[in-house]
Formats: C-alpha cells, sequence, structure tokens
C-alpha cells in the first residue's frame, strides 16, 4: 500500500452531497472528478496552453480499494511514475484519514494543437519525474 508520505504533489478535495448515490456513498464514477481536478492543479505547473504546449488524457484506469462516505476530508497524492518519448503516466492515489481508497493511473500524450500532432516530452514534465 502506498502512503501519503510517498507523494510530493498533493491536493485537497471535500466530498459534496451531490457525490452520494442510491446506496449513500459516494459513487465512483466521481472518483473520476476527483483525480481531474487533482491533475489540473498538477499540470498548471507547467505552464500548459491549449495550443503549442498542451497535453490530452489517452487513457485512464481506476481501481476501488474502499468505499467513501460523505462529508469527507480527501488528498489526492500523485506523480509520475513512467517517461515515454511523448507520454507519460500519472500515478494517482485518493487517500480518507491516511486510508488508501483508490488508485488511478492516467496516460497523457504531449500535444501541439497548432501543428496537431504529438510532441516530444516537455522539460517540465521530465524534471518532474525525480521529485
Amino acid at each position: 500500500m502506498l502512503t501519503q508520505d510517498q507523494f510530493h504533489f498533493k491536493h485537497n478535495i471535500q466530498t459534496r452531497f451531490r457525490d452520494l448515490d442510491a446506496f449513500n456513498h459516494v459513487n465512483n464514477a466521481v472518483f473520476l472528478s476527483y483525480f481531474e481536478d487533482a491533475r489540473k492543479t498538477f499540470f498548471e505547473r507547467w505552464s500548459i496552453n491549449l495550443e503549442e504546449k498542451s497535453l490530452i488524457v489517452a487513457s485512464v484506469k481506476i481501481d476501488y480499494h474502499q468505499q467513501l462516505i460523505h462529508p469527507s476530508k480527501l488528498i489526492v497524492g500523485q506523480k509520475i511514475s513512467r517517461l515515454g518519448t511523448k507520454s507519460f503516466d500519472v500515478l494517482s492515489v485518493l487517500f480518507c484519514n491516511d486510508t488508501q481508497i483508490s488508485i488511478a493511473t492516467s496516460t497523457i500524450v504531449c500535444y501541439n494543437f497548432l501543428q496537431q500532432a504529438t510532441v516530444p516530452l516537455f522539460e517540465e514534465i521530465k524534471k518532474d519525474y525525480n521529485i
């Protein structure tokens, strides 16, 4: 099991009443929203834009380990777990009270919308791999 101490980048989230499903726990589809919110904050540090320096989500895999109830204060720990030539993976772990609730691996592709083409990995991403 991973712990919060293994992540340099952390994002705080609080569950919302609207996240609940008929079973009165946080719906598993909402977990993707939590991971997306954290990933957006994680990417802001790289000065990504919607033109020549952009990122596209190619794949997201989520494993669920525990139920989540509302209200809960959550922490998403994130780090780059793999580097390719034009893509990389972000490992994200959702924690509640130091308990690992869910794990996601997102494959992200570096993209230039002006050229409509994938591009080599941005240097900022390579630097964050070692953190």
